[in-house]
């Protein structure tokens, strides 16, 4: 049977996300892959049972600048065309879209989401996101809906929250895997784009994170189960 989750990160964060969590209470193999650091992805084989391609700091449409993109392009294209259950997170739902043929980058508003924002579901993602749910997000750019995806999700600020193609692919511009103790590093981190416009102060912040993470932990523990066949 196959039993590994294969986790294409972008960063050097320690794995304590709700993915990681998820992989190891279910009885799967989290393999950790970074190809920005020279990790070879290849294809995925008959052993893998999922994979999970994370947030960043890199702009998806800088292949030239940064080459390692192109191999993780090729394994998007290698789960969806086997059927192997893929998700995308930020970064990743961006990359996701854009092999798809979608547009990807900067919003037409330079605002950020940084924080805990409402996430609702569209008419065709009540199945879905039974209700608005406060999300963990750290961006600025986004992706437009692919041809033949089915929009999930919007925000009030950012309308591209969440696409599902085919049965398996999902992409959320948001972070759900993400826990108070891995938001409190990206409050501490440099990058914490504190002043720019949509940023919740830390202050707002520290009071949804109390609010929402519970909720939130508990509807990406279901999806979870559900998109990796342990429901």
């Amino acid at each position: 049977m196959s039993r590994k989750i294969v986790l294409v990160r972008h960063g050097d964060d320690p794995p304590d996300d709700r993915v990681v969590t998820f992989a190891v209470q279910s009885g799967f193999e989290p393999v950790f892959r970074r190809p920005f650091k020279g990790d070879k992805l290849g294809l995925p084989g008959p052993d893998v049972a999922g994979s999970v391609v994370y947030g960043g700091p890199f702009n998806v449409f800088e292949e030239d600048k940064h080459p390692f993109l192109n191999e993780e392009a090729d394994w998007i294209r290698g789960c969806m065309a086997a059927g192997i259950p893929l998700l995308g997170l930020c970064q990743g739902a961006q990359q996701i879209a854009r092999v798809l043929g979608a547009e990807v980058g900067p919003y037409d508003q330079p605002v950020h989401e940084f924080g805990y924002y409402p996430i609702s579901p569209t008419s065709e993602g009540r199945d879905f996101l039974p209700e608005t749910l406060h999300m963990t997000q750290a961006h600025f750019h986004t992706f437009a809906i692919p041809e033949g995806a089915v929009h999930l999700a919007s925000s009030p600020m950012y309308p591209n929250q969440a696409f599902r193609y085919g049965d398996k692919t999902y992409a959320f511009q948001f972070h759900p895997e993400c826990t108070i103790e891995g938001f409190r590093r990206w409050q501490a981190n440099a990058w914490a784009p504190y002043g720019k416009p949509g940023v919740q102060t830390r202050a707002e912040q520290d009071a949804l994170m109390l609010e929402a993470d519970a909720r939130q932990a508990d509807w990406f523990y279901s999806f979870l189960r559900k998109l990796f066949g342990t429901a």
